[in-house]
């Protein structure tokens, strides 16, 4: 299938766990094609460039968010009125305001919720088609009539209670913010050609990179998976309270990305979290716990394998050493576990802490590192062994790639103990690490740390120095235990966090949507009847039902051997040649289809060889055209042939190749009376010539001969001639053979 992956600022481009965690699922589903959407976040991410990308992609588009190009569009006056009306119902829905403008007092909270949340949805698809069908919204977004509509909306009664305090500054905050949250309603990736190809969407994040996933199930019905291992609106307010902005704006941005989860939440067709502590939010968010599935991120075990597997515990490099690994910021609180080391320093004189990490991309990223350094520098003066030898700190700051320290699993490896003291924490990603690498680790209840550990570790309580102190303690002075949780911790890590299991997860997600979704692009034949599958399954099945087969004819077991002989009249015999009294080859016996009619099954495809349904070789005294009531006119036949190209029937060679006329037939030859010599019939009565039996009951029922008025074995069997229709004794006996040119044609004129 071919799967539309929808990023922004990871995959394609260098760095980000994100883009790590997309390259990895696109690299394990080569089965699979796909197409990239990627939204790039700063102008420096995308002059870094791309990694290497595998043969399963076909394409990347790329737009950036962190510009915006004026592409010239200017609304008409009509235009003008509809995006007002669509954006200030937009907007009416994120400042909570009604619809009539006064206060919802007439439902419960709940309705009140759900129909400001169908207002903006309505309202956000509305946006779209008008950008789809003008061009646009990027003139209209940065306009002086949106700022009014914004304003407008904020003023409404019934509003919230921070948005009526907005000033100006802070409007222009928050169009400008909410310009660059609608930036994907303008692209051209909504089309048949792009977007519309993909059998599924699938957003790694949501937010701005779901926005895209929205539009084309909106315009195109193509189903949308989302992915989130970090919550967007979680990552928002986590970001919106580190600013320093006015209450109205961090207000009404959070509203804003409250009402888009909550859409893309309730459009997506399922909902894959990365632990449980995602999927809470998530479901306070709306989301429907029926759509939900937790899929931990995979990491790969291999390379953390040798210390796994070689060194273990109280056996790492240095026994007594604690170690911290990940991006130095506010958020890992390393002044907490600066404060508890130094009660561990009390209780345990010779340990280390080396703390392994860069500062992260945020502003003050270095000068929180500068902090925790001059900290150190304060609560742990350099230590020396004596007057005259140069003292040295017990805490260390170091980067991966230095000569101590030339790689990630070397980090975990040059200590005994790893702590993790986050306030704030997602999916641990670093936890994990610890945990393939067979360590002991002492973490704080934050986020899915307590659902990734899982009883193989210490959890204590974020800001908390004193309980991470004892932990680190116990944990340092019991090296069989650590050797235990160590092991523990890597068995789980490897059932549990591991590429293939999230690669098989996703492949089975996949296939679930797709089997559930319907069928958007009918795929027909050369004709244009429709075609229920592509490409049947039983195709890859070897087998003879992979074949083509040519129908052909075959006589059945009973009638192998020398044809039957009818004794010619004289006359006949006197006139006609030689040749033509000689018996055809069994091969020469076989009926073609008639015009119009369908090959006749090959005989080794029925039940068996004796089957009633194998066609038999007709006689050469009963071929010709039959006609009467129930068989269509057909011209008279000039010769023998039967080379009439406008006959329905065509005659067969032989003594009654004359047409029948009126409603009677001839009477039957003698030598029609002659027994059959097969076996398994009994001889045969006398013929009765004379005129046709009484016609069935039914205007349309096809008169039979005297001859052939011999009793049938069933309401639906062919009269049989009587010559050829001898008594039954037994009940169940089988009725006589019928000539095969006979059965095709009173078949097609019945």
């Amino acid at each position: 299938m071919r799967i539309g992956l929808l990023t922004e600022g990871g995959y394609p481009y260098v760095g980000g766990d994100a883009g790590l965690w997309c390259d990895r699922l696109v690299r394990g589903l080569g089965q699979h094609e796909f197409d990239v959407y990627a939204l790039s976040r700063t102008e420096r991410q995308e002059d870094q460039g791309w990694v290497r990308l595998p043969p399963q992609v076909g394409r990347v588009r790329t737009a950036p968010l962190w510009t915006a190009h004026d592409d010239g569009v200017v609304y008409g006056r009509r235009t003008r009125r509809r995006f007002t009306e669509a954006y200030g119902e937009l907007l009416t829905a994120v400042c909570g305001g009604s619809a009539t403008g006064g206060p919802d007092v007439s439902g419960s909270g709940a309705d009140s919720a759900g129909a400001e949340a169908d207002r903006f949805a309505s309202a956000l698809y509305e946006l779209a088609e008008l950008a789809r069908d003008e061009g646009g919204l990027a003139v209209a977004l940065r306009s002086e009539s949106a700022m009014r509509v914004l304003e407008r909306a904020c003023r409404t009664p019934g509003a919230l209670r921070a948005a009526r305090t907005v000033r100006v500054p802070d409007l222009l905050t928050v169009a400008a913010h909410v310009e660059r949250a609608l930036r994907p309603l303008s692209l051209d990736w909504y089309e048949d050609d792009a977007l519309g190809s993909a059998d599924l969407c699938h957003a790694a994040a949501g937010g701005a990179a779901a926005l895209p996933g929205l539009l084309a199930r909106h315009f195109l019905g193509v189903p949308l998976l989302v992915t989130e291992y970090g919550v967007h609106l979680r990552a928002h307010y986590l970001a919106a309270s580190a600013q320093d902005e006015a209450p109205a704006v961090r207000a009404l941005l959070a509203a804003f990305h409250g009402r888009l989860a909550t859409e893309v939440y309730r459009a997506a067709t399922l909902i894959t979290p990365g632990n449980s502590h995602a999927r809470r939010w998530q479901e306070r968010c709306g989301a429907d716990r029926a759509k939900l599935r937790t899929v931990h991120p995979g990491l790969e075990d291999a390379r953390f394998a040798e210390v796994g597997e070689g060194l273990r515990g109280s056996r790492s490099a240095d026994p007594g050493a604690l170690v911290w690994v990940g991006r130095v910021e506010p958020a890992k609180d390393l002044i907490s576990l600066l404060h508890a080391f130094a009660e561990i320093r009390r209780a345990e004189p010779g340990t280390r802490l080396r703390i392994v990490g860069t500062p992260a991309e945020a502003p003050d990223a270095a000068a929180y590192l500068a902090h925790c350094r001059a900290l150190a520098a304060q609560l742990f003066p350099d230590e020396a062994e004596g007057v005259h030898a140069v003292g040295d700190n017990p805490v260390s700051f170091e980067e991966i790639g230095g000569p101590e320290i030339p790689s990630l699993a070397d980090a975990y490896a040059c200590g005994a103990l790893v702590v993790l003291s986050s306030v704030v924490e997602g999916f641990p990603v670093g936890l994990v690490e610890a945990m393939l690498c067979g360590r002991a680790t002492v973490s704080t209840d934050v986020g899915a740390v307590v659902e990734v550990i899982g009883g193989t570790g210490l959890v204590v309580p974020p800001r908390n120095p004193r309980a991470l102190a004892e932990a680190c303690v116990a944990l340092l002075r019991d090296p069989e235990r650590r050797e235990r949780l160590g092991a523990a911790a890597r068995a789980r890590a490897l059932e549990l966090f591991t590429v293939e299991q999230n690669i098989t997860a996703f492949h089975g997600i996949y296939l679930e949507i797709v089997s559930h979704s319907p069928v958007r692009r009918p795929v027909v034949d050369e004709e244009g009847e429709p075609l229920p599958f592509g490409v049947p399954a039983e195709a890859h099945v070897p087998g003879r039902w992979t074949r083509t087969r040519f129908v052909t004819e075959r006589r059945p077991r009973w009638a192998e051997g020398a044809p039957v002989r009818a004794t010619e009249p004289a006359e006949s015999r006197a006139t006609e040649p030689a040749e033509s009294r000689a018996t055809e080859p069994a091969e020469s016996r076989a009926t073609d289809p008639l015009p119009g009619q369908e090959p006749l099954p090959a005989a080794d495809s029925l039940s068996g060889p004796d089957s009633l349904l194998a066609p038999m070789p007709a006689p050469e005294s009963m071929a010709g055209p039959l006609s009467g009531p129930g068989f269509p006119p057909g011209p008279e036949f000039a010769d023998a042939s039967g080379s009439a190209p406008e006959t329905l029937f065509g005659p067969m060679p032989g003594p009654m190749a004359t047409s029948s006329a009126g409603l009677e037939f001839p009477p039957v030859p003698e030598p029609m009376a002659a027994s059959v010599s097969a076996p398994d019939f009994p001889p045969a009565p006398a013929p009765a010539p004379g005129p046709m039996a009484a016609p069935f009951a039914g205007p349309d029922s096809l008169p039979v001969p005297g001859a052939m008025a011999a009793p049938m074995t069933g309401p639906d069997s062919l009269p049989v001639p009587g010559a050829m229709a001898g008594p039954s004794a037994a009940p169940g006996a089988l009725p006589a053979p019928v000539p095969a040119s006979v059965a095709v044609s009173v078949g097609e004129g019945a």
